[in-house]
């Protein structure tokens, strides 16, 4: 199989350690970074992500970090002193909040600082009534604006979907590692997504990670899900 140079990012949205680390072991070698999020970072705490570094694991923490400059650049700081490889903080969040997260980050080749722009799970509709826009908002257009106030903040990267990635890259000069969520194999079920692509569309688009869910922890053979996943983007 090719090199790959988009990163396959597995997401333990589990409700358990044990459920967690059965998932782990069990796809072995073929995933070696894998997503904590809010459900299992708050059901179970930092050991999780312990017993991941445990296994020689990256970690990507999503904890989509959203408060006041002093209160985010601690909790960055925690997250570095962790070992975690990536964490999220909202873009919307605003300038003076991005760099303090940077900033408390450092080196962002040990922990780099990823800003959410739109969460893939809304609609144009749903943003233009959550930002007080009018109806006809492009979702693109949100997308591209806080990726250009991300990229100055100096952020190692940006969430979007993989339908906004080329735009992010053009918008930034290629600056920002760009991470996909919500990936799916083609002809599978949205379910709460309303922006998906394919890993192998996302990898072409440019992006740096993709983070995969439901389509390889709810399959009934994850293994040959995740083979699936590294056959599309090699």
């Amino acid at each position: 199989m090719a090199a790959l140079t988009t990163t396959p990012i597995v997401a333990l949205d589990l409700s358990t350690s044990d459920e967690a680390l059965r998932l782990v072991d069990l796809l072995g070698e073929r995933c070696r970074f894998y997503k904590v999020g809010s459900e299992l970072f708050t059901g179970v705490g930092p050991s999780m992500v312990s017993s991941l570094r445990e296994r020689g694991c990256d970690v990507f923490l999503d904890l989509k970090l959203h408060d006041i400059p002093n209160t985010v650049a601690g909790a960055v700081r925690r997250a570095v002193a962790m070992g975690v490889r990536l964490v999220t903080v909202h873009a919307t969040g605003g300038s003076a909040m991005l760099r303090a997260a940077v900033e408390a980050a450092g080196d962002q080749s040990r922990c780099g600082i990823l800003a959410v722009s739109v969460l893939t799970s809304l609609t144009a509709r749903e943003v233009a009534e959550a930002w007080g826009r009018e109806p006809g908002l492009v979702v693109a257009d949100e997308v591209v604006r806080l990726a250009r106030l991300a990229a100055a903040a100096g952020v190692h990267g940006m969430v979007c979907s993989g339908l906004e990635v080329a735009l992010v890259m053009a918008a930034t000069d290629a600056r920002l590692a760009v991470l996909v969520p919500g990936v799916r194999f083609a002809g599978a079920d949205a379910q709460d997504q309303a922006r998906v692509v394919t890993p192998a569309a996302a990898a072409a688009g440019g992006a740096r990670y993709v983070v995969l869910g439901r389509a390889v922890t709810a399959a009934a053979h994850p293994p040959s899900a995740m083979d699936r996943v590294l056959e599309e983007l090699s």
